[in-house]
């Protein structure tokens, strides 16, 4: 394929001539408060992806999972998700330094609907509620504390889309093992032995850790 083969949309225009506008309950769903099923929903999602950007532009998407209901609201408009041990690139947290808008979207497992919160992120060490987030014996060392500026439903169609939740679906061995996918790119220097006992049943047992 070559450049001159490939059509670019260039303007919001061009792209609404395309798509259209959306439809009212869509473009009118942004609220900016949180409502009781708001938080019921982060009461019951155990898993968000985390959205950021730095000043420059280069951005991150990062998963964070805890038990559900981990994602503490302090109240209508603020809701803190706290760090856990990790590989300590602490990308988001970087991102933030520079840029403290980031998009949260929380997935409770077996529905294809999801809930967004967008808003304004401080990287908090340390605060009062930091002895509600412990979790295993774990309290963080470090939260994301997010003021709500935006806070809407997704609706199911990615979900349904790709199949996500049917396990007949699902081919956790059509790509390379967590092992041997470190092995090939991240650390070669290590036997291919060492890191599946790394990362096989025992890992589990390092999640707070």
């Amino acid at each position: 394929m070559t450049t001159a083969e490939i059509v670019e949309v260039t303007s919001e225009a061009e792209l609404r001539d395309m798509l259209g506008p959306p439809v009212p309950a869509a473009a009118q769903k942004v609220r900016r408060r949180l409502d009781e099923i708001d938080k019921q929903w982060l009461a019951s999602s155990p898993f968000l992806l985390v959205a950021t950007a730095a000043a420059d532009g280069s951005c991150d998407v990062s998963p964070k999972g805890d038990p559900a209901g981990s994602t503490l609201v302090l109240d209508d408009t603020t809701v803190v998700v706290p760090e856990r041990p990790g590989n300590r690139r602490v990308d988001g947290f970087l991102n933030v330094l520079s840029n403290p808008h980031v998009g949260l979207l929380y997935v409770i497992p077996g529905r294809g609907d999801t809930l967004r919160i967008n808003g304004r992120a401080r990287v908090v060490r340390d605060a009062p509620f930091f002895d509600d987030l412990v979790v295993k014996g774990h309290r963080p060392r470090l939260a994301l504390v997010v003021d709500v500026e935006e806070v809407f439903y997704h609706c199911s169609k990615a979900f349904l889309r790709s199949a996500l939740w049917k396990p007949e679906t699902w081919t956790p061995d059509a790509a390379p093992s967590r092992a041997r996918i470190s092995k090939a790119l991240e650390r070669p220097e290590d036997s291919l032995e060492e890191l599946e006992q790394y990362y096989g049943t025992s890992y589990a047992d390092k999640l707070y850790e």
